[in-house]
Order: structure tokens, then sequence, then C-alpha cells
């Protein structure tokens, strides 16, 4: 008999993925397409159907034991529901988990694509041997799961792990949540991009990262800044769950190399003794740790 394979579904704001992946933790196929995040709940869900049936395609029924479907949140992972995903339009209070299971027909789980993530990089990434961790994704915001004691933390309607919401700024800028001075307002994606425009002419942080490298004195001080930001939360979450290693991903964590002196001498400032050793390192699955970590979830 052939072995069992799970598909992996990962829902974001800008890109919609499946991929099927096998105990191990390999992708066998994968594929995406821009997500019709203005289109509303069932457009999002037929490009889910077309996307798993390619990704499916010469597989048989019988081998397949179902789907793991990670989205931003937040979510009730317990009923099934999004509640208002910012990122994708009329996803309020919508029965998603049940809407995506009728479309492929078959057994299916939901979770939070920060949780999904950290539960790919804990069974087969960066965090494999670790009782507890700390997965950060800095892209478009901040997001993130926690692994402790060998268990993922879900909490209340399975919405743990919302740590780009945390206030490191009262009264500081305005956060996408609607919020003053939330973490994600200061070390998202969209905020360092924000920085860049207002102070250079680089075309975003990978233009930045790129120029930082060579030594350009602005680029290093946007990074400098950049990871000073990321080190003040981070500190926290060393506090809130003192894990073995905190996992960066997303596309900011492409310069963490460029970053990992600045963001080490902030937990140094801020973090209490006992806490200031935890590694920070990257994703060993890179994009792909939503899709892994939720079709994982159907072993």
């Amino acid at each position: 008999m052939a072995a069992p394979l799970a598909i992996g579904i990962d829902i974001g704001g800008t890109r919609v993925r499946a991929a099927l992946v096998d105990r191990s933790g390999a992708l066998h196929a994968r594929h995406e397409t821009l997500t019709a995040a203005q289109a509303g709940p069932q457009a999002v869900v037929t490009q889910i159907a077309d996307l798993v049936a390619i990704v499916t395609s010469g597989v048989s029924q019988e081998q397949l034991v179902g789907a793991g479907v990670c989205c931003p949140g937040p979510l009730d992972t317990t009923r099934g529901y999004a509640l208002g995903v910012p990122t994708l339009a009329e996803f309020i209070d919508i029965p998603i988990a049940e809407m995506i299971a009728e479309a492929l027909g078959m057994p299916l789980r939901l979770e939070n694509d920060g949780v999904a993530a950290a539960h790919g990089e804990w069974r087969f990434g960066a965090g494999r041997g670790h009782d507890n961790l700390v997965y950060v994704t800095v892209s478009t915001g901040v997001g993130g799961g926690v692994v402790t004691d060998g268990r993922l933390l879900h909490g209340r309607k399975g919405m743990a792990g919302h740590v780009g919401h945390m206030v490191i700024a009262p009264d500081g800028e305005r956060c996408s949540c609607g919020a003053r001075g939330c973490w994600e307002a200061y070390a998202s994606g969209t905020a360092f991009a924000r920085r860049i425009a207002a102070r250079s002419g680089y075309a975003g942080p990978a233009a930045v990262f790129a120029a930082a490298g060579a030594g350009e004195a602005v680029a290093l001080d946007l990074v400098a800044q950049q990871a000073d930001y990321l080190g003040i939360g981070i500190s926290s979450l060393l506090h809130l769950y003192s894990p073995d290693v905190v996992v960066l991903g997303g596309g900011v964590a492409n310069g963490l190399g460029l970053m990992v002196t600045a963001i080490r001498t902030r937990i140094e400032a801020n973090a209490m003794p006992a806490f200031r050793d935890v590694p920070v390192v990257p994703a060993g699955l890179g994009e792909n740790a939503g899709l892994v970590g939720a079709a994982a979830l159907m072993f």
C-alpha cells in the first residue's frame, strides 16, 4: 500500500498555496495562486479546491488522510470559524472549515497560520528536538505560535499566539488591528517598508538588506532599527514562554544574519540574565512552514 499523504493549505492575504506532504514533512507537490482576497470566502474556497485538484493529480483517494488548513486570524479553531480576518474580505464569523471540507470531500483541520508554522518548525524544521519554542513570522504583519512542554499552545478558541499585538509603545503608531503601539506596528515588514520609503530610495526590505550587506550607511541604520524593534518584542516573549529557541520566519527573516547582533544587544538590555542565552534562529522550512505544519496535523 502506498504511504499516506496529507494536504496542506495555506490561505494568505496575497497568495493561497496547497501542497502534498508525507509523514516526514517532505513535499511531493506544491502549487499556489494569487488570493482572490477581495472576492469573498466562496471565491477563495473555489481557489483552494482548484489547487488541491492540481497537487493531488494521480493520487488515489485512499492514500489521502485529509487536509490541514492554516489561515490568518483571528480564528475560532475549536468551531472552525473565521472571526474577522483583516486581509480577507467577508471572512467574518463564517464556518470556513466546514466550507472547505465540503468542497474537498475529506476530513479537515483548521489552524491559525502562525500556530501551524510553529508546528511545522517544531516537527521538521529549526525547532526539531525542542519541547519549548516560540515561532515568530515577520512579513505583512507579525504573527506567531508557541510550543510549550511538548505541546502546541492553543488557548481559548485556539487563539493563543497573536504575539504581534503586544503593546510596546502606549499611544504609539496605529496598528492594522486598530489599536496603538502594537509590536506589529513597529516590527512588521509593512512598518519596515514604510520607514525605508520615508528615509531612502531603496525599493523595500530586500534592497535594504542587500545594501546593508554592501556596507551602505543608511541601509545599515535602517536594518539596525528594525532589529532593535524585533529584539524588544522577542525579549518579552522570552519572559512569557521561556523557550529553548526562538524561530524567526517570514520575508524579513531573510535578513536575520544582518540583524542578529542588534537583536541580541536589545535582548541583553531588556531580558533578565537567565533568559538571555536563548538562540534566535531562522526558520528551517522557509515559506513552507505553514503548509507542512498544517498538513502534519492530519498525522
